[in-house]
């Protein structure tokens, strides 16, 4: 049977948050079978529980927010990328502040902190989104046209196109396409940093963003070079950072998908809208397990035998 998975013990981080600038700790704890992805504000009078679903998810202005009523947690997307790339289902994530620390800006310091934790295999089966027709979301037309859609697939893959009108993007690989079967989550995909151009900084700090941001945490961008000394960790780190994002946005949905993604200057809003489409398409889905992990698509049994 393909597992559920948790961590063996608990584990910890500290840092700030990207736009907020506040310091925040994390601790990241394991959850029984079923439980799903947790964030905890514990700082609050009363701690407050929000459960990682597609409908919490409120806010996806530069990051995926989710809340509980006033409760919020701002930025979740590189840590549930993690998540989805090592295969975590359960996780308690207590956290001191209103936003997930951006660490190094990817996703790889997660990825170091669950796996320093260990992986628990569950007594309880795994269970899959496996789409069973496309759904897709479009807005814009033109030149200004974006979109998202999924397909049906025995496995999991994400391809991703950007289209940024700037010298030190044109330069770099504008499309990438990732399988988890065939790939390596911790070495293709997890040190993909976020980014930004200078000449946005201003407007958004101005508007309470980017607060944390800086050369250790982002790649920077003025109008013509990328500003970190170490220059890019791939050659085509920007598109990879969407696809680290694409894969903890849709992480969000509660499973893991067993479907193909595709996407054309897509975001946090659209992916999360996506998630939304495909719900709201009860026949376009179905849930899942695999008694005989022989059945698993390729790379999910992989993953569970690893741990």
């Amino acid at each position: 049977m393909l597992q559920q998975r948790t961590l063996k013990t608990l584990t910890r981080a500290v840092g700030v948050g990207l736009h907020s600038g506040q310091r925040v700790e994390l601790t990241l704890r394991p959850a029984q079978p079923d439980t799903g992805i947790v964030f905890r504000r514990i700082d609050l009078p009363e701690p407050v529980d929000i459960p990682v679903t597609a409908m919490a998810v409120n806010d996806t202005r530069l990051a995926s927010t989710i809340n509980v009523g006033s409760a919020k947690v701002h930025t979740i997307e590189h840590l549930m990328s993690a998540c989805a790339g090592l295969g975590i289902d359960n996780l308690y994530v207590d956290i001191t502040a209103e936003e997930v620390p951006i660490l190094d800006g990817s996703s790889s310091s997660f990825v170091f902190l669950l796996q320093s934790a260990g992986i628990e295999l569950q007594r309880a089966p795994r269970r899959f989104i496996r789409l069973l027709r496309p759904v897709e979301v479009r807005e814009g037309d033109g030149p200004a046209a974006k979109w998202a859609r999924l397909e049906p697939y025995h496995g999991y893959k994400l391809a991703f196109e950007i289209d940024f009108d700037h010298p030190a993007v044109d330069s770099t690989g504008q499309r990438v396409e990732f399988d988890l079967g065939a790939g390596n989550y911790s070495r293709d995909i997890a040190r993909a940093r976020t980014f930004g151009f200078t000449r946005d900084v201003e407007m958004m700090r101005a508007n309470g963003l980017a607060l944390g941001g800086g050369l250790d945490n982002a790649i920077v961008m003025d109008d013509y070079k990328v500003l970190n000394v170490g220059g890019l960790r791939y050659d085509d780190e920007f598109v990879k950072h969407k696809i680290l994002d694409a894969i903890g946005d849709l992480y969000c949905v509660g499973k893991p998908l067993l479907a193909a993604y595709s996407a054309f200057r897509s975001g946090h809003a659209m992916n999360n809208k996506l998630l939304r489409a495909l719900l709201a398409a009860e026949d376009s889905y179905e849930i899942v397990t695999f008694q005989d992990e022989k059945q698993a698509p390729r790379g999910f049994a992989q993953v569970a035998r690893a741990w």
